[in-house]
């Protein structure tokens, strides 16, 4: 039986509209708050959303002791929150996803597939370079909220 094969396209609307097409957000938020306010925000696009969990930067992270309703931690369609006393302890294992990371050459990657009504695998090209930059960006992020005493808000 034939498989199609679908990289995804992040400027074909019709690629966004895919429920395998994830993408996310990182807020601080003061978890103490009465109300629920954000207080600044980064995003999270397709690729580096893809990019977390292909180099298990999702996993190393959730050595952490995020706060979830689902209880599954640091996950894919979830919403999650890490005090501001652990965002020292997220720095150094984002560092090490960092090291990791470099170096890396660019590649493809099976983001799921289907089998009806007809057979398709979803694909993502990732870069290396990009995440690295990601990574970068969400470290200064972190460390920043730590700084003014903001807790971190991900909504993958």
């Amino acid at each position: 039986m034939t498989v199609t094969h679908i990289l995804l396209d992040d400027r074909n609307p019709l690629h966004r509209e895919l429920p395998i097409y994830r993408a996310g957000q990182i807020g601080t938020v003061k978890l103490s708050d009465s109300e629920y306010k954000i207080y600044d925000s980064m995003e999270i696009n397709a690729h580096d959303y893809a990019a977390l969990f292909h180099f298990g930067v999702i996993e190393a992270l959730n050595a952490l002791p995020f706060i979830s309703e689902s209880k599954n931690g640091l996950d894919s369609w979830d919403e999650a929150f890490l005090a501001s006393a652990n965002i020292a302890a997220m720095l150094t294992l984002i560092d090490n996803c960092i090291e990791t990371i470099a170096g890396k050459s660019p590649e493809r990657i099976v983001l799921g597939w289907q089998d009806d009504p007809e057979r398709i695998a979803y694909w993502r090209e990732i870069d290396p370079a990009k995440t690295l930059d990601f990574l970068r960006t969400l470290r200064d992020f972190a460390a920043t909220a730590a700084d003014d005493g903001y807790d971190l808000e991900f909504i993958l």
